[in-house]
């Protein structure tokens, strides 16, 4: 049997091995058919030398990424050994820096290979569609984006929409009036503000209508000019709601699109505006397309897996 013996050197075992060694217990699940023993400050692997050739790679990745971010999680190591090369997961020259800063100075950075893409293709078109699961960071990025985009004066206004179309629910039976109902609704999309603005600002933003946050009903019959403009939801508009949404685009106007055709809420037999959308304008210069898969889930790791049990038993025909 061969031996593989990786010292430690310039970075702190405990931190690297993780909280009770759960990034070690992680690589040995996927290195199943090696022997992987971590102790002080080595890691030692016994096995087939095609295998640790391999496990040697990708722990040289891990050190890499640790030296580079001062840290490591499930979610980064889970990346590293998916990805086919470096260029999936690691951060180009150039395209690393922070998004905005968030409150109390908070780096808010664009955390996958997709998420650097979708940023990309955001500084190269004026329209984006970004694709994916739950937990991607979708939203979350093209609402930096969009507060980037105000800090730095390219546009006068945020607006934030999502299609009225409940999961299940019927907004109807909530208490209070218009607004009362819908806040709940677009919930996520004032959590990610919170993160980006501080609560006073963002109260002044939203009171004299700097940033607005509606539901698609609201956007018919206005031209939305010097705006950086996010759907959110999208999955769930029909045809005519996309088309509408999507000729409000005025001057200076930046729009992103955001949704999950996994997650499409509305009834039977009504076409998804945004599966329609991506059919119709993929050959469209000037708009850009993004799909995030199950790689660039930032929340709890648990979402990867109930993202692969639904796939699971939906494919199932």
């Amino acid at each position: 049997m061969n031996e593989l013996i990786i010292e430690l050197t310039e970075i702190s075992p405990r931190d690297f091995f993780g909280l009770e060694n759960a990034n070690i217990d992680l690589l040995k699940k996927y290195f199943p058919k090696l022997k992987i023993v971590a102790r002080g400050t080595k890691i030692k692997a016994y096995g087939d030398e095609d295998v640790l050739e391999e496990f040697d790679r990708r722990i040289s990745m891990l050190l890499e990424q640790f030296m580079k971010y001062n840290k490591i999680d499930e979610n980064v190591i889970e990346r590293v050994l998916l990805s086919r090369n470096k260029e999936e997961y690691e951060t180009p020259i150039g395209s690393g820096e922070t998004i905005v800063h968030g409150v109390n100075g908070k780096p808010i950075k664009a955390q996958t290979a997709n998420q650097r893409k979708l940023v990309a293709l955001m500084g190269k078109n004026d329209m984006v569609f970004a694709v994916g699961p739950a937990g991607t960071g979708k939203t979350y990025t093209g609402v930096a984006l969009a507060v980037k985009a105000l800090k730095d004066k390219e546009v006068k206004r945020i607006i934030l929409t999502r299609p009225a179309v409940e999961a299940g629910e019927n907004l109807g039976f909530l208490p209070g009036d218009l607004k009362e109902k819908l806040d709940p609704y677009m919930q996520p999309l004032y959590d990610a503000l919170r993160d980006m603005i501080p609560a006073e600002k963002l109260a002044s933003h939203i009171e004299t209508g700097i940033i607005q946050i509606a539901p698609l009903a609201f956007m018919r019959g206005r031209t939305l000019d010097n705006a950086f403009v996010i759907l959110d939801e999208a999955q769930n508009t029909t045809h005519a709601q996309m088309k509408m949404f999507l000729t409000r685009m005025g001057k200076n106007a930046k729009f992103m699109i955001t949704g999950d055709p996994g997650q499409i809420d509305l009834p039977r037999r009504v076409i998804s505006g945004l599966k329609e959308a991506l059919l119709v304008l993929k050959d469209v210069k000037g708009v850009g397309m993004i799909y995030l898969d199950d790689k660039d889930v930032i929340r709890h790791r648990l979402v990867k897996e109930v993202i692969a049990a639904y796939k699971n038993i939906e494919n199932v025909d």
